[in-house]
């Protein structure tokens, strides 16, 4: 969540499917197994890479020129990490939007695969495969359902690849539709380049923050919240979005959005849920002076 470059190249580079025991989640790589099954936190990754496609090259220095110039090729990049060999039905026609996109295969080998299979299909399938032929290192919730989430997977991600693709000025669109290419890449230069390296908050209020801290909480949660707000302040606002399931992620498991959200010091953090947007802010005295 604070090096937004090691984000980029998690949701883009190959996951160890391995695990030594039930708490080492390395298999499920940068999701939870309850971000993979209702497919949340999309919005997040798919910015995220955007952002990689529009303003990076692939070893991460900055691209010269205007990223506007881009703007094809990060949405390509969105197609083939999304991309889903058609199902059976009728053949697509040409006007229609499409899953399959093998073609992409030559541009961007490490996202899609010459049979069509994207990053994150590819990547579902095989976490599935791995929760089913290692029940005793995955819970067991995991191991139960996972083959049956596999089989359902193709035809569900068929249709969001689908509605991913809808023009936002469509007369077909429905209001409910809020992710989309278009709002990703558009998301995506208004944020500009991503952050490579993790910001450092002054000891002092590290020690502070340890001082507060919920006694079941990890010490990691405080500083890293404080350390996102500090990151991610817009200049018209001191309140930022908290993405609660892209957090669950980074930290390896849902305990941050079931458990510790709701233990977080007021002393510290302020959160709002207006109009269905979880946001924080953290108080001045918690913030470097």
């Amino acid at each position: 969540m604070l090096n937004e470059w090691q984000e980029f190249l998690d949701y883009t580079e190959s996951v160890e499917y391995r695990a030594s025991s039930k708490k080492d989640t390395t298999w499920l790589g940068r999701f939870t197994f309850e971000a993979l099954r209702d497919f949340s936190g999309m919005n997040r990754i798919l910015t995220i890479i955007a952002r990689g496609f529009l303003f990076h090259s692939s070893d991460g220095t900055l691209l010269s020129g205007d990223p506007r110039e881009r703007i094809s090729f990060a949405y390509d990049g969105l197609c083939a990490w999304c991309s889903i060999p058609e199902g059976s039905g009728k053949p697509k026609e040409g006007w229609q939007h499409r899953t399959d996109f093998a073609s992409l295969h030559e541009q961007f080998p490490k996202l899609v695969d010459k049979d069509s299979w994207g990053w994150f299909s590819s990547h579902f399938h095989q976490a599935m495969r791995f929760a089913t032929e290692h029940p005793e290192l995955v819970r067991k919730n995991y191991a139960d359902s996972a083959g049956e989430l596999s089989k359902r997977f193709d035809r569900v991600w068929r249709s969001k690849v689908l509605q991913y693709q809808t023009k936002a000025l469509s007369t077909s669109t429905e209001g409910a539709w809020t992710i989309r290419f278009d709002d990703m890449v558009a998301d995506a230069l208004e944020l500009g380049p991503l952050r490579r390296t993790e910001p450092e908050l002054p000891s002092e209020l590290t020690k502070r923050l340890e001082q507060i801290r919920p006694e079941k909480m990890p010490s990691n949660v405080l500083p890293t919240l404080v350390a996102y707000y500090l990151a991610n302040r817009p200049e018209d606002s001191d309140w930022v979005v908290l993405p609660v399931t892209n957090f669950d992620c980074y930290f390896g498991d849902t305990n941050f959005g079931r458990k510790y959200l709701n233990q977080l010091p007021r002393e510290v953090i302020e959160r709002s849920n207006s109009f269905g947007i979880s946001r924080y802010r953290v108080k001045e005295d918690y913030l470097p002076k």
